[in-house]
């Protein structure tokens, strides 16, 4: 499984000497209660890590250039407990390289009205310090998140833990690396882009390869190791032979184990964590990679198909920040107009990711129109259901755009007998009609990252991040 590094994330706690040592000591003994009670609370995804306690200026630039260097921290949360005069955290908030989260929350719950006196109002100044601290992260447009509550409350504690998730998938965008075997699909437009101001703007690293350096990798895959990879297949899958015998049959689905044997290999020589095909390209190749494919996006790489190395990357980035769950690459095909049945059926020619699979997949070998090569094995399978983001990357000349379209997914209940790929339901939000129109007139290209697992506010959240333009349809 293609994981990332474990990863940490810093607290620090805004105060000032104003109080006296006394309540600076309090200050610390609450944010260690805070701290501990979020490391418990089941919420989120990585452990919080309370730092000293940030009183003056060199405090805060010191711990914003740790936090920079420590590649195991993958961004800070911030908490005013007192009154925290912003100017002390100019230096230190300019800066920060990482993602900021400001938690406006406080220590008590309620108000103790029976009990409270000005030594409680002077120690606990969190709406004070809130304010304080807000301003100078506007000033300074830092475009930090903002999570507003009490920290043991549940919702609370998922919003950190939904936002750890897109800090992380903002550091590892630098350290997508794609593999291109092939160029993009001819006369398309969508797929093109300028890869140069992806890697400044996102980070990712897009690399050309020519067919031939993958057949290479794909040749040297001995017949064991592709018939112990096929036995995997027979405990993972149904058997679909169709109308093939079955040594032709199991013949062409081992072409597709050598493919994944091979494809993995050469993405690992090399550190990549994404990769396009092109049906266009396959010099050399006996199949489009299918089922392969299929195996790898599974494993957590990011793919599309055609050349279409954007798709690719944002693949890659979402699977990090759903954590790998129910995300990957999906293409609009087809419309069902009935009415009050209108929908868009997702599939492509064979590259659906299995974490999407709503039943057990079986393998099918059949053929394919495109490519000129022999049949490929793929998956065959339905698709999940419920609410999600479906989203697309364009490349405008001038800028790059993310479009989020809000969708609901269904499992197809007409059977396809002779479809076969595997397919994928969904109904755009706010409604079919307005939800199509207004993907088609803001550009929105007909790949997409399909995820049940992330919300609009996360993929919008790291788009903040990289300064991206972002069009949002619900």
């Amino acid at each position: 499984m293609l994981t990332v590094e474990k990863k940490e994330f810093w607290l620090v706690v805004g105060s000032q000497h104003l109080y006296g040592e006394e309540a600076l000591k309090e200050v610390k003994k609450n944010a260690q209660t805070i701290a501990d009670g979020l490391n418990n609370s089941g919420k989120l995804p990585y452990p919080v890590v309370l730092q000293d306690l940030a009183v003056t200026p060199d405090a805060v630039t010191k711990v914003m250039k740790e936090i920079n260097y420590r590649d195991e921290v993958a961004g800070v949360i911030t908490w005013m407990h007192t009154f925290s005069p912003a100017k002390m955290w100019i230096r230190g908030t300019k800066l920060l390289q990482k993602p900021l989260l400001h938690l406006a929350t406080q220590f008590n719950e309620s108000i103790p009205w029976e009990t409270i006196d000005m030594d409680f109002m002077n120690l606990n100044q969190a709406a004070h310090g809130d304010r304080e601290y807000g301003f100078i992260n506007a000033r300074l447009k830092k475009q930090n998140k903002v999570v507003i509550g009490y920290w043991e409350n549940e919702s609370v504690q998922e919003q950190i833990g939904q936002w750890m998730d897109v800090a992380l998938a903002y550091n590892e965008s630098f350290n997508i690396k794609l593999a291109r075997f092939g160029d993009n699909m001819r006369n398309v437009g969508v797929t093109e882009g300028d890869k140069v101001e992806a890697q400044i703007q996102f980070g990712w690293t897009v690399d050309y390869y020519g067919i031939g350096d993958l057949v290479q990798y794909v040749d040297a895959v001995t017949e064991a190791e592709v018939d112990v990879l096929f036995e995997k297949y027979r405990e993972l899958y149904d058997f679909d032979y169709g109308d093939l015998d079955e040594e032709t049959w199991i013949r062409h689905v081992k072409v597709q184990a050598q493919q994944e044997i091979g494809i993995e290999r050469f993405l690992e020589a090399g550190g990549y964590n994404a990769f396009t095909t092109n049906f266009e390209d396959l010099y050399g190749m006996k199949q489009l990679p299918g089922l392969s494919v299929q195996r790898l996006m599974e494993k957590g790489y990011g793919f599309a198909g055609e050349g279409d190395w954007k798709t690719a990357a944002i693949d890659r980035l979402m699977k990090i920040m759903a954590r790998n769950q129910n995300t990957g690459f999906m293409e609009d095909y087809t419309y069902e107009l009935a009415p009050g049945k209108e929908a868009i059926l997702q599939s492509h020619m064979l590259e659906v990711d299995p974490a999407l699979s709503a039943t057990k997949p079986k393998i099918v070998v059949s053929p394919l129109s495109m490519g000129d090569r022999e049949a490929p094995a793929r998956l065959v399978f339905d698709g999940k259901s419920g609410a999600g983001v479906a989203v697309s990357m364009a490349d405008f000349g001038t800028h790059y755009k993310l479009l989020i379209n809000e969708v609901e997914a269904f499992e197809p209940i007409e059977p396809a007998p002779n479809l076969p790929v595997a397919r994928v339901m969904w109904t755009p939000k706010p409604d079919f009609y307005q939800g199509v129109k207004a993907w088609i007139e803001a550009g929105g290209g007909h790949h997409t990252v399909f995820s049940l697992n992330l919300t609009t506010d996360q993929i919008q959240t790291w788009a903040t991040l990289v300064d991206l333009e972002t069009v949002v349809i619900k």
